[in-house]
């Protein structure tokens, strides 16, 4: 049986542990603030631990309340489905496909996905949500997500099925003034000298280790200096002069005038975007969503 008094206090816990501030909390609650302080405090002693320090400055978690946030925040998330089902049963809509996807894939792989699967099966949702490559095989083993849209390649782990979806040409980014910059080709051995902004490995481990491998193939170890989340920090990172980088040839779109990409003398490709989905989730919507990937 549910324990919705339970379900109600991680609630509070969560609001306030993100705000770290009671008043805050119970503002965005719609509730005073001495009533979250009690409900907070019948947690604790249900709990038997304590997980708010208060001061002047605020409140912050206690070590009891940072471990148990995670599992808080994952619940809360569940919940947010749960909801979402029960809204779209109540509807008539029968079914939602769970979607998680890198902001790239969301741009230029879902649109099409999404307006398919709107004629094909107009009674289904799909939830969407924004991961880091590194959170797709995680999430569509646990069933947090039905279909996964990110970079991936190579074995991904026991019961998961991948197809390659986009395949892009290294290029480098360099800085306006580079001496390479006046090149309409650049050889990837010329590089070995130089400071690189790269992604952090853990947002993209795959991806990382083929650039990585390109560059040991080409006769050198990248110098890493700066690491960042993203292609559009990649060129920022770049057009500060604080480096040089390589990313897909398609986003030279994103490249501002500090900086000039170029393609690479080595036809060297990385895949940016890869669907992957679990064979061990009974879900009708994943293959007749992986079929109308397969049909563009």
């Amino acid at each position: 049986m549910i324990n919705f008094r339970l379900v109600r206090h991680l609630w509070l816990f969560l609001a306030v542990a993100e705000e770290q501030h009671f008043g805050r909390a119970a503002k965005r609650l719609n509730m005073t603030q001495p009533p979250l302080t009690e409900q907070i405090q019948i947690l604790e002693q249900s709990l038997k631990v304590k997980l708010f320090e208060r001061s002047r400055r605020g409140t912050k978690l206690t070590p009891a309340g940072a471990a148990i946030l995670p599992a808080v925040r994952k619940f809360a998330e569940q919940l947010e489905r749960l909801e979402l089902a029960v809204r779209e049963a109540a509807a008539g809509q029968r079914s939602v496909l769970t979607v998680g996807a890198i902001s790239t894939a969301m741009v230029e792989v879902l649109p099409s996905l999404i307006a398919k699967m709107k004629v094909s099966h107009p009674d289904v949702t799909i939830s969407m949500r924004e991961i880091d490559s590194v959170q797709a095989v995680p999430l569509l083993q646990s069933g947090d997500i039905d279909v996964a849209f990110a970079r991936l390649e190579g074995e991904l782990g026991r019961g998961i099925e991948s197809l390659p979806l986009r395949e892009d040409r290294l290029a480098v980014v360099l800085p306006k003034e580079h001496p390479l910059a006046q090149r309409t080709r650049v050889r990837l051995a010329l590089l070995a000298q130089e400071d690189f902004v790269m992604f952090y490995r853990h947002v993209s481990p795959g991806y990382f280790d083929s650039l990585v491998s390109a560059c040991r193939n080409a006769g050198f170890s990248p110098r890493v200096v700066h690491e960042v989340s993203s292609v559009a920090s990649q060129i920022a990172f770049v057009g500060c002069g604080q480096g040089v980088a390589l990313i897909p040839s398609a986003m030279k779109k994103m490249a501002h005038e500090t900086c000039v990409v170029r393609p690479l003398t080595e036809k060297l490709s990385v895949i940016t975007t890869a669907v992957a989905w679990s064979q061990t989730k009974d879900n009708p919507l994943v293959g007749a969503a992986i079929a109308a990937i397969k049909d563009s």
